[in-house]
């Protein structure tokens, strides 16, 4: 009996040295702040200096400032220029870079980050950064309680969301998505694209095929901008009903180019379709995760 109790005290005592050696979890947690026109800004320092406000943005892979920020920020200097930044709107564009310098983003900082000068941003931002940023490690953005939190692991109740098969391509993310038009369904790939305010964009080639001039109520023209300043103007259309792996949207207010082909070479979800989901992107960018929130039944946005 007593050599029971010794054999199963050593046992206790090397489990609890064993978990004292597993590497400790980490989470960094980053408030922001979602904005009228769906765009999530976050509080950030450079060179331990400078405010701004940049937008995070999914689609991107850089840190960037706006022309009109760069004016009066102190500490930096774009001593190099690039022609090889692209947008979602044009192929290249020229650019003003800084090569080195200091980032902070709530608890977390980086040290000689690149910086590239931009036309525009998402409203009242300065700038943006990427998920690039966070390589290796979890992202979820909780529109709830309005934090990105970035973790070593996925959270432990990812079993309540709806998990969905990723592309990732140069760290821009596509998922394939069920698009209902009046008489048809058609599947179509899209880039997650948190710096689109609106809910979503056709790429011309779907928009051609799927002949969605003649399928979709149409309801206006919009001009959109990008980062350069090129300007593209769209189709405006309700789609009537949007599905990814069951979790379905209806009414969707949705842009497209009508009869130009090679201008917008991808479709794009959205800040206004992704703010109704909690979203959680895996380490190795392989699964996304959407949980309806408590932004699921709001209006549109009227851009």
């Amino acid at each position: 009996m007593l050599r029971a109790i010794l054999l199963r005290h050593c046992l206790i005592q090397v489990m609890l040295r064993s978990s004292l050696m597993l590497p400790a979890q980490k989470n960094d947690s980053i408030p922001f702040q979602l904005t009228e026109y769906n765009n999530l800004s976050v509080r950030a320092i450079l060179n331990k200096t400078d405010t701004v406000n940049l937008m995070f943005h999914t689609a991107a892979n850089a840190v960037t400032l706006t022309e009109e920020s760069v004016k009066w920020l102190k500490s930096i200097r774009f001593t190099e220029s690039t022609d090889s930044i692209k947008s979602w709107g044009s192929q290249s564009n020229s650019s003003g870079l800084s090569p080195g310098n200091f980032l902070e983003i709530g608890g977390l900082s980086w040290n000689k980050v690149p910086i590239w000068e931009n036309l525009n941003s998402g409203q009242f931002t300065d700038g943006k950064f990427g998920i690039d940023l966070f390589k290796g490690r979890v992202i979820a953005i909780d529109f709830d309680k309005l934090l990105i939190n970035v973790s070593d692991s996925l959270p432990y109740n990812i079993d309540q969301y709806q998990q969905v098969k990723l592309a990732n391509e140069d760290d821009e993310l596509f998922i394939e998505a069920d698009c209902k038009t009046r008489d048809s369904v058609f599947k179509n790939r899209f880039l997650i694209h948190s710096g689109y305010s609106g809910a979503i964009l056709f790429d011309d080639e779907f928009a051609k095929n799927s002949k969605l001039d003649e399928r979709l109520e149409l309801t206006g023209e919009k001009k959109l901008t990008d980062s350069y300043g090129n300007v593209l103007i769209t189709k405006q259309a309700v789609l009537p009903a949007l599905n990814i792996r069951g979790l379905e949207l209806t009414d969707v207010p949705a842009g497209f180019f009508k009869g130009a082909i090679g201008r917008q070479q991808m479709s794009i979800i959205g800040g206004d379709i992704l703010k109704r989901f909690n979203i959680v992107i895996d380490a190795t960018r392989t699964y996304i995760y959407f949980q309806p929130n408590k932004l699921s039944g709001t209006a549109y946005l009227k851009l």
